[in-house]
């Protein structure tokens, strides 16, 4: 009864601890678009004051759009991050259901290897893999950056897939089993729909370093064709001038779908942290 009694007075407090954390989170991100609408001296004066009809401008958006290929750029990272989350989720989940479902030999030192990957950055192999990359005609192409961000994600979701997966009940492998299901089968039908908030969680957690990087862009796709939109967002910014309307500009039109994936996946990212901590 007590607890019966007591799960409103949590709830209420847990959704306003959310909204809290969601203002804190989103208030970046609020400056950054209503400083866009503004011109450069209404940026400096008041940086958190809203756009007036005395100090909307919309310079920064328009020389976004007039100098270089934004669109050009959008579309290689959506590409780019797109392409990228699929194979994590894929060779991740095939991976972490490997080594949950199967015993052999070395299981927990392949465990280990992966886990490697969270605690090494993969930046300190730049050079190694720029090397790769030339010997393989790689370089400013869209895949060069697909297969290094597969790379880069997969052992964060092999590490955090691993223990949803081994909380799938056995018994309905075995049943899908008896009834002649492949494992693939038994993968692809069975297993992955009751990891789906864990597969949510991962892809946020991959999609956002993808969207945001510069380096390896900087790195392995600097030409005009193979530009993202944090690399093409560097145009605007120089040595001794920086033209914070267009800046401002880019970041807020690279923010959209950032928002927009985040909550098509919100809901399940919100269950699958949950479920992650009653664990």
């Amino acid at each position: 009864m007590s607890q019966a009694r007591h799960s409103p007075a949590r709830s209420i407090a847990a959704h306003a601890i959310l909204i809290l954390y969601t203002v804190i989170a989103l208030f970046p991100v609020f400056v950054i678009v209503i400083n866009s609408f503004k011109s450069r001296r209404a940026i400096f004066a008041d940086p958190l004051a809203l756009p007036t009809p005395g100090n909307f401008d919309l310079v920064g958006y328009q020389t976004v759009l007039a100098q270089g290929d934004f669109f050009q750029y959008f579309l290689n990272s959506l590409t780019v991050t797109v392409g990228s989350l699929f194979f994590v989720l894929l060779f991740g989940a095939m991976a972490a259901f490997a080594l949950s479902e199967y015993r052999f030999k070395g299981n927990t030192l392949m465990g280990l290897y992966l886990a490697l990957g969270i605690m090494i950055p993969i930046r300190l192999g730049t050079v190694a893999i720029l090397q790769l990359m030339v010997a393989s005609g790689l370089v400013n192409t869209l895949t060069a950056l697909v297969l290094v961000y597969t790379a880069q994600g997969i052992p964060l979701a092999v590490f955090i897939l691993s223990e949803f997966m081994r909380s799938v009940s056995a018994d309905l492998k075995n049943a899908g089993r008896i009834d002649g299901l492949s494992e693939y089968t038994i993968f692809f039908r069975l297993v992955l729909p009751l990891v789906r908030p864990a597969m949510a969680t991962v892809a946020v957690f991959t999609m956002i370093p993808i969207w945001n990087d510069l380096w390896f862009p900087l790195i392995l796709a600097p030409s005009e064709a193979t530009k993202t939109v944090t690399l093409g967002a560097q145009v605007f910014i120089g040595q001794f001038v920086t033209n914070w309307n267009a800046v401002l500009a880019a970041l807020s039109l690279a923010i959209l779908p950032v928002l927009v994936l985040y909550l098509v996946f919100s809901r399940q990212l919100i269950r699958g942290i949950t479920a992650g901590a009653v664990k």
